[in-house]
């Protein structure tokens, strides 16, 4: 092999650590204020809800350990957004959760407001909040 294109070779490979090194690192920072979500029971709701029968655990994790827990593992929040940017976060479920209300129920919904949204999973209706920080 030349030595011309075992130079490239290599800076290739170190330019693909480097990428999946980047996409590694910002989930191990712990910066910031933690934030996670919290689950409660809601037993006299009836008002409108997202279904959580189909949530899996892969996309909404998050979601899916307050709903069997009561609360979520922490996510810490970067101090300059660059972790965000790289990760998942409860923000990103609350977003998903309010965007599956608006196809559900039409442009209001109602079962998400804010950082608080109400699900249903196996008939019982829970109020999913985000707690912690200062955002």
């Amino acid at each position: 092999m030349r030595r011309v294109t075992r130079n490239l070779v290599v800076g290739l490979a170190v330019l693909g650590v480097l990428l999946l090194a980047l996409g590694a690192l910002p989930s191990y920072l712990r910066s910031g204020d933690p934030y996670y979500l919290a689950a409660t029971e809601v037993p006299e709701y009836e008002g409108p809800t997202v279904d959580a029968a189909d949530l899996s655990e892969r996309r909404f994790p998050y979601t899916t350990e307050a709903l069997s827990d009561g609360r979520s593992s922490a996510y810490y929040e970067g101090p300059t957004g660059f972790k965000e940017a790289f990760t998942h976060s409860p923000f990103d479920e609350l977003n998903e959760l309010d965007q599956r209300d608006r196809d559900e129920a039409g442009r209001d919904g109602g079962a998400v407001n804010g950082t608080t949204a109400h699900v249903t999973r196996d008939g019982t209706v829970y109020r999913v909040r985000l707690v912690g920080g200062t955002r």
